[in-house]
């Protein structure tokens, strides 16, 4: 039980079952059948006919979003403290949606990719309407945002540009962002995880490494069967390891940002698994999607959503604040009316952070 958590009524939570055309028959093989979590607040039965905003919450990387309503130890799940912000007057009712975006390469960024699949349309065409054919929403743009933390931030983010027909406000809270600096430096270690699963094992001894750098395409970004190894290794596991945990994650980024149906699992790496070398073709497709990159391009969108508001630690562990910063400095440079917070922690369990958050995007899309 929450310490913190006032008396009062904690609203009703609602698992649906939803069928998804656009997910039947992904790349991974994913269920396209998945559970949806709605919370609806105290007030959904008490007011009648009366139609509520919506937020959507797009959870980070590894999560899913009936995670989000699980007892939490010491603090508030979502559902209890959205009820403790109406409890205490620091917004008002509105209804929270819990969709299901995990993949088998432990999430994905909420966007469309060929690797791993259209999960933007699916958020966008299929759980949109869904939740506003079974609930009492205010079912328009203005009166609809999302929000989350680390993938599910650089989702939110994203999709205000890029869906802002969509969204009327969004929450980034330490969203990936300054790819340079949030991937860049964590490939040498999936590169050594991935080096466990090389056919031949290395042998000590003379190395010819002009010839291993270039064999089976890795001066391509493709894979020479290790990465395929790796993930049927992984796959086959309940638990895995921290190395194993952060290899998965870049894998999966490879996954969304440089998908390559011609490509041995679909995609490319943007370095060499050998060298180590960066491969600039490679990495250009990454920074295409990076969001200090694409604020010039959307900048319409973005100045019509009704409220951004981003913040961060300035002891991010991924070193994501300066990726927040320069996010927040591009908004400004082109004249985008956002709110930039940072404060004192890290990357992880800040969902505290929603107590400023939730109440702005309410605000936002009730003004």
């Amino acid at each position: 039980m929450s310490l913190k958590r006032p008396k009062g009524p904690a609203g009703t939570l609602v698992v649906l079952e939803h069928v998804s055309r656009i997910l039947k028959g992904n790349p991974l093989g994913d269920p396209h059948v998945r559970k949806v979590g709605v919370w609806l607040p105290p007030q959904y039965d008490d007011w009648g006919k009366k139609r509520f905003p919506v937020l959507y919450d797009l959870v980070g990387f590894t999560g899913s979003g009936l995670a989000h309503t699980a007892w939490k130890p010491f603090g508030d799940n979502v559902p209890e403290r959205a009820a403790r912000l109406i409890h205490e007057k620091k917004m008002g009712p509105c209804v929270i949606v819990f969709p299901d975006c995990f993949t088998a390469l432990g999430g994905n960024q909420y966007v469309n990719s060929s690797a791993i699949g259209d999960y933007a349309d699916y958020l966008t065409r299929e759980i949109i309407p869904f939740v506003d054919r079974e609930f009492r929403t205010l079912a328009s743009r203005e009166h609809r945002g999302c929000f989350g933390k680390s993938s599910g931030g650089y989702g939110s983010i994203l999709h205000g540009m890029q869906y802002a027909k969509y969204w009327g406000a969004v929450a980034d809270h330490s969203g990936d962002a300054y790819f340079d600096f949030v991937y860049g430096h964590d490939w040498p270690n999936t590169l050594n995880e991935l080096a466990k699963y090389r056919v031949p094992k290395r042998k000590a001894g003379v190395v010819d490494a002009r010839h291993e750098a270039r064999r089976k395409g890795l001066a391509k970004g493709l894979d020479d069967g290790r990465i395929k190894r790796f993930l049927a290794h992984v796959w086959k596991k309940e638990k895995l390891s921290g190395k194993e945990g952060h290899a998965i994650m870049n894998l999966c980024m490879a996954a969304t940002y440089d998908p390559d149906p011609r490509a041995p699992n679909g995609f490319r790496i943007p370095f060499n698994a050998e060298s180590g070398e960066m491969i600039e073709e490679r990495w250009r497709n990454w920074r295409r999607h990076d969001p200090i990159n694409l604020v010039a391009k959307y900048r319409a969108s973005l100045k019509s959503l009704r409220g951004i508001y981003i913040d961060c630690g300035w002891r991010d562990q991924y070193h994501i604040h300066y990726g927040s910063r320069l996010l927040a400095q591009r908004l400004a440079e082109e004249g985008i009316k956002h709110r930039y917070e940072e404060f004192d922690d890290d990357h992880s369990d800040i969902d505290y952070r929603m107590d400023v958050s939730l109440p702005f995007l309410y605000r936002a899309l009730m003004r």
